[in-house]
């Protein structure tokens, strides 16, 4: 039996690609432990620089696996809670991930995948994708994945879709800022290159902290403790090691070493 996950590496950068193509890459507990244990993992590898979040098959993910719905269906609310704290963990993990993040997106994304994309610092998209928050259908609501998805595409968008559990398309998820961009299918993968070499050429520690700023910046609600923070941040990281070689490299007009 093939592993639900695969994990590549080339040179600094890792690449997660979800392998359960006959089920369109639909999560269940064992790809959930999967991904939240090699996205621990790879946090924590000093030599990991950027991730690829990737997909076998002719989706990205098709959100909940039916038989794993169907026995969670039949379980009772203390096992249900668990198991939505599984997911939770996951998606948690991935939007906290100290290293920047790509979603690499084709096919369909629904449910939980779209979850997956919402908290990648950078997604990529496939002309021809297809997305939907398609839960309520099912008298449910993407209630785990909402925190990442809200944030995504905001509120006003996140009440409509939500729902009506209508699919919608790329160009409909690039338009609301779940996709970065859109490409067409045979130009994906140079697409998501070159946003693995911009990242690459951006210090790591500062390209690492981006997110963490951007989060700070979003649920600050002290104005002045705010300014305070951000010039501390700043200030550290003018004169830490990396700061000082980018400021170096600058004034010297050559590249910083992290691009050698």
């Amino acid at each position: 039996m093939s592993h639900p996950l695969l994990s590549l590496r080339e040179g600094p950068v890792a690449r997660l690609r979800m392998n359960r193509p006959e089920l369109h890459n639909a999560f269940d507990p064992t790809l959930i432990a999967a991904l939240t244990g090699a996205l621990d993992a790879l946090g924590r590898d000093g030599d990991v620089r950027v991730v690829v979040l990737e997909a076998e098959g002719t989706s990205f993910s098709a959100g909940a696996d039916l038989n794993w719905m169907r026995g969670m269906a039949a379980a009772g609310e203390e096992e249900n809670r668990t198991d939505s704290l599984a997911l939770a963990r996951l998606m948690r993990v991935l939007d906290e991930l100290p290293k920047p993040t790509i979603a690499r997106v084709h096919g369909a994304a629904f449910g939980g995948g779209v979850g997956l994309v919402a908290c990648c610092d950078i997604a990529i998209g496939a002309a021809g994708a297809r997305f939907g928050l398609t839960e309520s259908r099912l008298g449910l609501l993407p209630a785990v994945i909402s925190p990442y998805v809200v944030q995504a595409i905001g509120p006003r968008q996140a009440r409509r879709w939500f729902a009506t559990a209508e699919v919608f398309d790329a160009a409909q998820a690039l338009q609301m800022g779940l996709l970065h961009e859109v490409v067409e299918p045979g130009d994906i993968d140079e697409a998501v290159q070159r946003q693995v070499d911009l990242l690459l050429k951006a210090g790591p520690v500062a390209s690492a902290q981006a997110k963490a700023l951007v989060r700070s910046v979003t649920s600050h609600a002290n104005g002045a403790r705010h300014d305070h923070d951000n010039a501390a941040l700043i200030a550290r990281l003018r004169v830490s090691p990396e700061g000082q070689e980018g400021l170096g490299a600058f004034l010297d007009k050559r590249k910083p070493d992290w691009c050698n």
